[in-house]
C-alpha cells in the first residue's frame, strides 16, 4: 500500500464524523459533503508527518472550511432570516436526515446522534458563524476551547464566552425534548390519527398552547410560520385532507411523518415534544428538496 492510499484509508475512517460536524455547522447535506471533500483536498496537499492526532487535525480543518462557508453565506444574505427567534415570516428549514424505524444506517446514525433535531438546527442557523462554530465543536463534539480558539483567531476565554452565549440561545429557543422515543412516537401517531379524523379537540390535547409550526415551501410556494394550538390544529386538519397516506419515519433520529399523495412525497413533518405535548412542528413541503432526499427506499421503490 503506497502512502496516498494509506492516507485515503485513514481519511475514510474519519469521514462519518467529519460529515456530522459539517452537517451541524451548515445544515445542508450537500454543503456538508462539499466541506468534507475540501477537507480531503487540504489533507492531500499537506505535510502531516508531525501530526500526532489526525482526528483533531481534520476537525480543525473542517471547522475552518465550514466557518468560511458560513461567513460567505452571511455576506450574501441581503435581508435577515425571519421566522426565527419567535418571529413570523419566511423560513428556510435545514436539510433533514430521514430514516426508517428499525433500520440502522451507520452513516445516518452518526449524523442523527446526540438528538440534534430539526428545531435545534433551526436555532443554530440563527447564530453568528463564530458562535455556531464554538458551540458545535465544544458542546456537540467536545473539542477543547484551546483548539477552537485558533480557528476563530480569538483567545480561549473569548471562545468560551461565544459558546456560552450560543448555549443560552439554544436552551431558550430549543429546550431538550422528552427522552422516551416510544412515548414520542405515540404522540406523533395520535396527532396523525386526530388530524385524519378531523378531531379538533383531540389535537388540542396533543399540542402545547404555544406550539409553533414552521413550513418551508420552497422558491415557488410561500413559507409559513404559525403559533398557537387552535391555529396549528386547524391547519393540520386542512392539510390531512390532501395527504392520502402518512408513514412514520425517523427525522434526525426523532419520530416524524412522511405524507404522500398519489404515491409521491407531499410533506415531511418533524416534531418537537416536551412534557408529552408537541411544542414545535417543522414541515418540509418543497417538492424539489423532498425529491433530493432520496426517499425511494422508504417508499419501497
Amino acid at each position: 500500500m503506497d502512502e496516498n492510499e494509506f492516507l485515503a484509508r485513514r481519511f475514510e475512517e474519519h469521514r462519518p464524523q467529519l460529515r456530522a460536524v459539517a452537517y451541524r455547522m451548515l445544515g445542508s447535506l450537500s454543503e456538508a459533503e462539499d466541506a468534507v471533500q475540501e477537507t480531503w483536498l487540504k489533507l492531500d496537499r499537506s505535510d502531516i508527518s508531525a501530526v500526532q492526532n489526525l482526528a483533531a487535525w481534520l476537525t480543525t480543518v473542517i471547522g475552518r472550511v465550514c466557518l468560511d462557508q458560513l461567513r460567505s453565506r452571511a455576506a450574501r444574505r441581503e435581508d435577515p432570516l425571519h421566522g426565527q427567534d419567535g418571529q413570523e415570516g419566511p423560513v428556510r428549514l435545514p436539510d433533514p436526515v430521514v430514516g426508517a424505524f428499525g433500520v440502522v444506517d451507520p452513516e445516518q446514525e452518526v449524523l442523527m446522534a446526540d438528538s440534534v433535531g430539526i428545531a435545534l438546527m433551526v436555532v443554530l442557523d440563527t447564530l453568528a458563524p463564530a458562535e455556531r462554530l464554538a458551540f458545535v465543536l465544544h458542546d456537540l463534539f467536545a473539542v477543547p476551547f484551546d483548539e477552537i480558539a485558533p480557528i476563530l483567531g480569538r483567545t480561549s476565554a473569548s471562545t468560551r464566552q461565544l459558546a456560552s452565549r450560543a448555549r443560552r440561545r439554544v436552551q431558550d429557543a430549543a429546550p431538550a425534548q422528552d427522552s422516551d422515543l416510544a412515548l414520542r412516537r405515540e404522540v406523533v401517531e395520535a396527532f396523525l390519527s386526530a388530524a385524519r379524523g378531523g378531531d379538533f379537540d383531540a389535537l388540542l390535547t396533543l399540542l402545547d398552547p404555544e406550539v409553533v409550526a414552521r413550513s418551508d415551501g420552497g422558491a415557488l410556494r410561500p413559507s409559513v410560520f404559525r403559533r398557537g394550538a387552535a391555529e396549528v390544529a386547524s391547519q393540520a386538519i386542512t392539510f390531512a385532507r390532501f395527504a392520502q397516506d402518512g408513514r412514520p419515519v425517523l427525522v434526525n433520529g426523532a419520530p416524524g411523518v412522511l405524507s404522500l399523495a398519489d404515491g409521491k412525497p407531499l410533506s415531511l413533518m418533524a416534531f418537537t415534544i416536551r412534557g408529552g405535548r408537541i411544542t414545535a412542528l417543522d414541515i418540509l413541503t418543497d417538492p424539489d428538496r423532498l425529491a433530493r432526499l432520496g426517499l425511494g427506499a422508504l417508499l419501497g421503490d
